[in-house]
């Protein structure tokens, strides 16, 4: 008698009734790498950070945005013996203020009301010369900032004098100097791709005018190089110490 077409027992493979070999599913994702320690970390990972911490402050760094924004509308309609006048003054007491809230939010300290307004006329002072810096070549700005910018973080954070404070900063650049350039550059060069593709979508798609546009991509993008700035400085901390 011929036995039967079939196997009696049909195996199991891969957890599928009667089939051969499956196609294996995609490995589970691996979990994100821990990150270095402040003193090693690389450019990269800074920027990284940066986006991290937005993420996870969205609604409080987004007001960093409006005074970048609002500099950006207005350079795009005034002459340019205005924007001369405005550069020094409005623009750096501006962008102080900005820079002086991420060091307070990002660093986590709530200095009193006496030393936050030292900190942002300090700040205005070190914001007046880069746009004109900028103007000469964008590198000349973001290397002045490298030099001297964290000044801000280090009067939100120490108890120095302004003088101390500034040669602070300075001695906190030239630990990693090519870090803190590096780091500005990049984060720079983020911020401004991201808000270009921002504000082309915006205008294109949602049919917003451009000044609209491109006020509402800075407001949304441009906290990210002050959040970054501040975290510069505890990287710079830690490499000094």
């Amino acid at each position: 008698m011929a036995g039967p077409l079939l196997p009696l027992e049909i195996p199991l493979v891969h957890d599928v009734l009667g089939h051969g070999p499956t196609i294996p599913s995609a490995p589970m994702a691996q979990p994100r790498p821990a990150a270095l320690p402040p003193a090693e970390r690389t450019i990269g990972q800074l920027v990284a950070e940066s986006i991290r911490f937005y993420g996870e402050h969205f609604r409080a760094c987004l007001a960093l945005g409006l005074a970048p924004a609002l500099l950006a509308v207005i350079s795009a309609n005034v002459s340019r013996a205005t924007l001369v006048v405005l550069s020094p003054t409005l623009f750096g007491a501006l962008l102080s203020a900005s820079f002086v809230g991420a060091s307070v939010l990002v660093l986590d300290r709530r200095p009193p009301r006496r030393r936050l307004v030292e900190t942002w006329l300090v700040g205005w002072l070190v914001f007046a010369p880069v746009p004109f810096l900028v103007l000469a070549f964008v590198l000349p700005g973001l290397a002045w900032l490298a030099a001297i910018g964290m000044v801000v973080p280090v009067l939100v954070v120490e108890d120095l004098s302004v003088r101390e404070a500034v040669a602070r900063a300075w001695r906190l650049a030239r630990a990693d100097f090519l870090h803190a350039f590096g780091s500005l550059t990049t984060l720079a060069i983020v911020v401004f791709l991201t808000q270009a593709v921002l504000a082309f979508i915006l205008r294109g798609f949602g049919g917003a005018a451009v000044s609209t546009a491109f006020f509402l991509a800075s407001v949304v993008v441009s906290p990210l190089l002050f959040i970054g700035a501040a975290l510069l400085y505890v990287d710079q901390a830690a490499r000094v110490e």
